[in-house]
């Protein structure tokens, strides 16, 4: 997860940004990061400029826990434009060819969603941040460079079409991490006999966030100039929200004082085995921690100090 440290105000929480189209989720964060007067803070799972929607950021304590967030689920809502490539794959790209045919009925676009359901092999765009020998393959791309990509495997966990009115096609996508919607709207396109692009998209959940209210610029513009950081601050969830389905478990002041510390401490019988969300008597969020099969909780990621 990219984070960027100055001085500043210890925030501690996570926001749930719902990004304007046209900003990178660096420049996003950044105009964010200045409202906060924040110190250190950092966003999860990259949007793309043209894509909107759900970028949870991280703020100071909070991104010790971006690298779980990058491992979740996404879901998306996007549209995809047939009859039209470009060399991005996106609406911001530059036209690389057109097709007038075929127009697909709703009976052909079903049945070609239905053989990228379930596990797949996808292979990543050029124009994406993944590196080829030191270099990211959009410099590459912007060079006029090709690569060959490795195929990887992602899940699609859910995949429907919403509505189709050719040439385009709004679908709903839940996804594993690494997936690129760009590649799968491509794909598609190709198994109907034809080429596309993302027309638009916007992420609309990242797990466990998907109910939450997203916070545009525009609203956390006028909460600062309305009620200040104290305003802003209201607007977090609390860090442990990143781990919702984690087990928790609570223990006393001394073991307490022995996690800070990244020492061990017996696990109590009750306490499931693997990782768990340790809290300090009554409720306070102290640390990360796996209860290991020798009936021991060893912390991973302390987060009071």
């Amino acid at each position: 997860m990219p984070v960027t440290t100055t001085r500043g105000r210890d925030v501690r929480g996570i926001l749930l940004l719902d990004k304007p189209r046209g900003l990178t989720s660096n420049r996003a964060l950044q105009q964010v990061k200045r409202l906060y007067g924040a110190a250190k803070a950092g966003h999860t799972g990259s949007l793309d400029p043209l894509a909107t929607g759900m970028l949870p950021l991280c703020f100071g304590a909070a991104t010790r826990l971006g690298g779980f967030l990058l491992e979740a689920e996404k879901t998306y809502r996007v549209t995809a434009r047939f009859g039209v490539a470009t060399d991005t794959a996106d609406a911001d790209g530059a036209i690389t060819e057109r097709r007038d045919e075929p127009r697909s009925s709703p009976a052909a676009v079903e049945e070609a969603l239905s053989r990228f359901r379930g596990e797949i092999e996808q292979v990543p765009p050029m124009y994406s941040a993944l590196k080829h020998r030191g270099r990211r393959l959009y410099e590459l791309a912007r060079s006029g460079v090709v690569v060959e990509r490795e195929a990887r495997r992602v899940t699609i966990a859910e995949l429907a079409l919403e509505r189709l009115a050719w040439p385009d096609a709004e679908l709903y996508v839940r996804c594993s991490k690494g997936t690129y919607v760009r590649s799968l709207v491509v794909d598609l396109a190709a198994a109907l006999g034809t080429v596309a692009h993302v027309a638009e998209l916007r992420r609309v959940a990242v797990e466990p966030f998907g109910g939450e209210p997203m916070r545009t610029v525009e609203e956390l513009e006028a909460v600062a100039g309305s009620r200040g950081t104290a305003g802003l601050d209201e607007l977090l969830l609390p860090p442990d929200r990143a781990l919702e389905s984690w087990p928790g478990i609570v223990v006393s002041a001394e073991s307490a004082a022995r996690i800070e510390h990244g020492q061990d401490v017996a696990a109590e019988e009750p306490w499931p085995l693997g990782r768990v969300k340790i809290y300090r008597e009554p409720r306070e969020f102290l640390a990360i921690g796996e209860v290991t099969p020798e009936r021991r909780l060893a912390p991973r990621r302390v987060f009071s100090l």
